[in-house]
């Protein structure tokens, strides 16, 4: 709260506009008082901001040339389905096993 919030003097504003970063406008007093406009003096980064501000900084010329390392690739996946079958069994083996199904009533 302000000295001007408590007495309704006319302090004079110490931010260089209201829509600087932190500025909030109070809510007018009853009687018809003039709004009072109040800074915050050490204003927050935002999240982003802030990560991006604080973040580490690569100085050494080594560190500044590193690259990630390049993995060789991954073998191909198992296929998910995998038919085991003889010749009498050849029709049955193609269709994949029923899946459990839950009872409605």
């Amino acid at each position: 709260m302000s000295i001007s919030a408590i007495f309704g003097a006319a302090v004079p504003n110490r931010c260089s506009t209201a829509a600087s970063f932190g500025a909030r406008k109070a809510a007018p007093r009853l009687g018809g008082g003039a709004a009072v406009i109040e800074c915050s003096s050490r204003p927050q980064k935002k999240a982003t901001a802030h990560h991006m501000k604080t973040r580490p900084r690569k100085t050494q010329p080594w560190d500044i040339k590193r690259r990630p390392t390049v993995y060789a690739p991954l073998p191909p996946l198992p296929p998910e389905w995998t038919v085991v079958s003889s010749d009498a069994d050849a029709s049955d083996a193609a269709v994949p096993p029923p899946t459990p199904q839950l009872a409605t009533e």
